[in-house]
């Protein structure tokens, strides 16, 4: 995942030269965002479905699994 976020932030570095078109830019942000988003609401699921022993693993309670399942996509 880190090398898949070095490599976005590459890219996006590209954007914000001098000259870059601003809609390109817009595209960009809001193609992020969406994945951002995505992720997180994957994550949130898969979250919720693990049993108690996986949570242990990962350091969490099932009260805490569920408090951040619970989320809504779109806050970090």
């Amino acid at each position: 995942m880190a090398r898949a976020a070095v490599n976005t932030e590459e890219r996006l570095s590209i954007l914000t030269q001098p000259g870059a078109p601003v809609l390109a830019q817009i595209a960009v942000t809001f193609a992020v965002l969406l994945t951002a988003w995505a992720m997180r609401r994957r994550s949130r699921h898969a979250l919720s479905q693990l049993n108690d022993w996986q949570l242990a693993d990962v350091g969490l309670t099932r009260d805490e699994a569920a408090q951040e399942a619970s989320r809504v996509f779109w806050k970090a």
